[in-house]
Formats: structure tokens, sequence, C-alpha cells
């Protein structure tokens, strides 16, 4: 059977997900605890990797090498960088990027990767079809947007910050995590998805709206994720 991984960078992320799958084994490992057996009958390896992109890049290649993981799932929350995008949505990913990588001082464009074939992470298409179907159908009072998720190690709350990453790079939302768990999955050729239910607009008034919208955020990612396993 197939085995999908499921990483969130937060505990609240995960927790619910954890007391609702059967586990069979609990492995220890780059002090992240990786929690494996069946979540709706399906093998699924869930883990909270811990916020950064180190964190989320060293847990993805964790579930490769040490659970042959065939296609891997990022759950959590982010910041909205486009006006049509309402706190309490979820983006779905179409590709991801990093915000915080610039070589342009060796003539690259913002955001490249030098001597990487790509710098811009195509997320799967049956994927992204599955998770948009789920959203619709399960929490039909939000919009599921599909586009870009950009990443860099920086939690986004200056709204001058926000335009210039939204100008630059044209992300639908920011975070920190996203694009590290894509280049992994890029670089070992399985397939992926970002899940983000949006908590703030990323803006001047984004540290008073996530402690609010946070909690409300990760039920629609736990309700989209769960439902997503029903039909892999």
């Amino acid at each position: 059977m197939s085995v999908t991984g499921i990483i969130g960078a937060m505990e609240e992320e995960v927790n619910i997900l954890k007391d609702k799958m059967q586990v069979t084994e609990i492995v220890k490992k780059a002090s992240m605890e990786f929690y494996k057996g069946t979540l709706n009958g399906k093998e699924v390896v869930i883990v909270r990797s811990g916020i950064s992109k180190v964190n989320a890049a060293v847990c993805t290649q964790i579930l490769v090498d040490d659970f042959g993981i065939c296609r891997v799932i990022n759950t959590g929350i982010a910041g909205s960088l486009q006006n049509k995008i309402d706190i309490g949505d979820i983006v779905i990913s179409s590709d991801a990027m990093q915000h915080d990588v610039d070589a342009t001082g060796f003539g690259y464009e913002l955001g490249v990767i030098p001597r990487m074939e790509t710098s811009t992470f195509i997320a799967d298409k049956e994927l992204i079809d599955l998770a948009k179907k789920v959203c619709e159908r399960e929490i039909p009072d939000i919009t599921a947007h599909i586009g870009r998720v950009v990443t860099g190690d920086q939690f986004i709350s200056d709204k001058g910050v926000k335009d210039r990453i939204e100008n630059n790079f044209h992300g639908y939302c920011t975070e920190m995590e996203g694009a590290a768990i894509a280049q992994t999955a890029y670089l070992n050729q399985i397939p992926f998805v970002i899940l983000r239910a949006i908590s703030d607009k990323a803006d001047d008034s984004a540290t008073v709206d996530y402690p609010t919208f946070e909690k409300k955020a990760i039920e629609h990612s736990v309700i989209l994720v769960e439902n997503m396993l029903k039909e892999l």
C-alpha cells in the first residue's frame, strides 16, 4: 500500500490528525516524532517538522529515506498576499518558490537558486484537483484558490514587505516551509501539494489577526487533509 507523508509546521496543525489515526509506530529522528499508521484506512506518516525551511527540508528527506513515502501533503496556515483571498480561505499550491533566495549579485533573478534547473517547483495536478474538489464539497462556505505559495524564513507582518513579495513573485500566500518541502520532493521525484488555510493578511494587522484566526484555519486544513485521504 502506498504511504502518504503529511507534514505540519506546528503541533497544533498535526495533533488533531494524530488523534484520529491508528498509530502503529512512533519513530524519533532529528528531534522530530514521526507517527506511522493508518488514517481513514490509508497508510500515513504524520509529523511536525517545526518552523523554517531547514526543518521542513530535513523532515521531508527523512520521510523519503526512512518511510518510503510516495507523496507528500504539507498542511498548515499562511498569510494572504492577494486582496481576493480572505482570512479562512484555502490556498492550494500550483507551484512554490522561495522569496528570500537572492543571488542577484551574480546576475540571477530574485528567487532563482543558482545552478538548479528550476527554482519553481510544480505541485502535482492530481493532488491539486483532488484538494479543490474536496474543499468545495466539505467546506463550501469558504473559497479554495489555486496559486503560487512563496516561502521564506520570515513571518510577514509589514505591508511594504508583503507588497514587495507579491510584486516580485505574484504569490497567493506566504509562509515558512512549503517551498522547502516542494524542492525536496522535486529532488526526490515524488508528487506534492501544499495546502494553506489563511490566518492573516501578512500586513500590519498580521500580529493581531493570526492568534484570532489560527484555530479556525487549522480546522479547515484538517478537514481538507482527512477527506483527501479517503479518495487517494
